[in-house]
């Protein structure tokens, strides 16, 4: 069965070898490639290409995967792609993972698209719980993961429910507690909103700052067991090896740093690992098949080449590659404070239109009160002209009557002759008619004092009429229209001499300081940091339900009670193994093939 197997591949092969070309699907966190390849290319030759087909410069960080039986194998950049243990089906998948990890990515990261993946491939991990994770980690990573695609938070377009179909939280941490899945939105958008001002590659890099500082960041495991037969777990990062129990991928039982490490080999399916101090034990274990020992070695010497480098100045490349991200970041620094300034004046000029709008409203509201008042001081002014013209007619009649009882008494005096009692009767008559007379006098003058007060009424209603009408002249005269144009045309104007900037040496030398100023304000914002996660903490922990907790969970509530973090064991082991620096015992000129040497039984 075997034989046949083994005849079976070798025939694929040899059909493959016939053909000029070959092609292949590269998987990346995003997307998929395919390529056609040439029979003769080795593993670099493929690997080359696909970084430039990314515009990938970090390379080192980076690797081709793929699977065999029921482990993972990386692409060999020496060897011949064909002639590895490759999916035989055309196109071959591969998929570019990054193989190693930073000791601290905002510092070795340069490129944003080295940055994007790593991002992307620790979000996933994460959610797929490869990576233990806190509730409150995983709610103010959630945060950011949301800043990295949204951008800054915006109340108008970000509403309740725009969350809905996002993957953002691990099944076991919304198992963990009894809270509606509008809960956990409400939470993380509390702690997006917080987020203004950053962009998306800030928000992505924040995101991995909290991640590379999780117990599980970057930690290969391994199934070994020792020479009594205990099974246990090996850890291998870009810190050293680590020793763990099969329940436990938090705490290490013992660690061995690389510049602790003095050789690593192996023979057969038994590793090796000899610490730099002569007088420690030499660890031995054994992993379950020989292409594990094969994989373990790589990672081995990966890591341990990274870790020699980022204690060495940098090369050239790496210096250069620096410097242009320097200058990209100030060359979007300043941009980003241009369109900042344009944002504020664009504000500016639209609170001023508001405000000139409000304005003529007001005006025109002011000018409409003054054409009401016109209107009733014209219909007031009526009303008084026609009760003037009354009064004068109630004169008229009254001083009439007047002459008529004037007339009257001259007849009765001319009768007076009359008889006694007629006379005595014309004086009874005649004292009437004067009291009558003195009374309509009264009346008169009475009536006459009234039409001049009326005529005098007349006149002010009339002096009213004149001023309402002046005052709206003075209204419609300030040409409401033509001023609030001009004003808003000469604030909504944005001069182009205002807006342009002078990219100086000095400008560049301004924010390389504010660069540096940021990183020495890290440790302050650390403590922000972990202030904002005890309190996310403190705000879910009345709903976390017990019973749910994974065996990690309480091991790692256990850690934080205790004050233990993977930086403290990292430092305790180092003090136990009594730390030497490798560049203090091994020469320089020493190669890594006698570091990491494979001895043959």
């Amino acid at each position: 069965m075997a034989s046949a197997l083994a005849a079976k591949i070798g025939l694929n092969s040899l059909k493959r070898r016939q053909a000029k070309n070959f092609s292949v699907r590269i998987c990346t966190m995003e997307s998929d490639m395919e390529f056609s390849c040439e029979v003769k290319w080795k593993g670099k030759d493929l690997f080359d290409l696909v970084c430039r087909a990314l515009g990938l410069r970090e390379t080192w960080f980076f690797g081709l995967q793929y699977n065999v039986k029921d482990t993972v194998a990386w692409l060999k950049m020496e060897k011949r792609v064909l002639d590895q243990e490759v999916p035989k089906e055309e196109p071959i998948t591969l998929h570019f993972l990054a193989k190693f990890y930073p000791e601290n990515a905002e510092e070795e990261l340069v490129q944003d698209i080295t940055q994007h993946l790593y991002f992307l491939q620790v979000k996933k991990k994460i959610l797929e719980e490869e990576i233990h994770c806190p509730p409150e980690a995983s709610v103010l990573l959630a945060s950011y993961a949301v800043h990295a695609k949204y951008g800054e938070y915006d109340p108008i377009v970000h509403k309740p429910g725009f969350l809905a179909q996002e993957e953002l939280l691990p099944k076991r941490v919304i198992n963990l507690y009894q809270m509606t899945a509008e809960m956990w939105e409400e939470r993380i958008t509390a702690c997006y909103a917080e987020h203004r001002g950053r962009t998306r590659d800030e928000a992505e890099m924040e995101y991995l700052k909290i991640a590379q500082d999780l117990d599980m960041y970057g930690v290969n495991y391994f199934p070994i067991r020792n020479k009594k037969g205990t099974d246990l777990l090996l850890g291998v990062d870009a810190l050293g090896l680590h020793i763990y129990e099969p329940d436990n991928r938090l705490t290490p039982k013992c660690s061995f740093p690389w510049n602790e490490i003095r050789n690593i080999s192996y023979s057969d399916k038994e590793f090796t690992i000899k610490p730099l101090d002569k007088k420690t034990n030499v660890f031995k274990f054994n992993s379950s098949r020989l292409r594990v020992n094969k994989l373990i070695l790589q990672l081995c010497i990966g890591n341990h080449d990274l870790f020699m480098r980022r204690r060495r100045v940098d090369s050239l490349e790496v210096q250069q590659m620096k410097a242009q991200a320097r200058e990209e970041r100030a060359r979007k620094q300043v941009e980003r404070q241009r369109l900042q300034r344009e944002k504020q004046l664009r504000e500016e000029a639209e609170r001023a239109r508001d405000e000139l709008e409000r304005r003529l409203i007001q005006l025109q509201d002011e000018a409409h009160m003054a054409n009401e008042a016109l209107l009733r001081s014209e219909q007031t002014a009526d009303l008084l002209a026609e009760k003037a013209q009354i009064a004068e007619e109630e004169a008229k009649l009254l001083a009439q009557k007047a002459a008529e009882a004037e007339t009257e008494m001259q007849r009765i005096k001319v009768t007076a002759i009359r008889g006694q009692e007629e006379r005595r009767l014309m004086e009874q008559k005649m004292l009437e008619a004067e009291m009558l007379a003195l009374k309509m006098a009264e009346e008169s003058e009475r009536r006459a004092k009234e039409a001049e007060q009326l005529k005098l009424d007349l006149q002010e209603a009339r002096e009213s009429e004149r001023r309402a009408k002046h005052k709206l002249l003075e209204i419609t005269s300030k040409a409401v229209y033509t001023r609030a144009a001009n004003i808003l045309d000469s604030d909504l104007s944005f001069s182009r001499e205002n807006l342009s900037f002078d990219f100086k040496d000095t400008d560049m030398k301004r924010l390389s300081m504010e660069i540096e100023k940021e990183k020495v304000e890290y440790m302050e914002k650390s403590k922000h940091l972990q202030e904002q996660l005890n309190e996310l903490k403190t705000e879910i922990e009345s709903l976390k339900l017990k019973e749910r907790e994974t065996p990690l969970d309480i091991i790692h509530n256990q850690n934080t009670e205790q004050g233990t973090s993977k930086h403290s064991n990292f430092k305790k082991v180092l003090v136990t193994l009594s730390p030497i620096f490798l560049a203090a015992v091994i020469p320089a000129s020493q190669t890594l093939a006698s570091v990491f040497s494979v001895s043959e039984r």
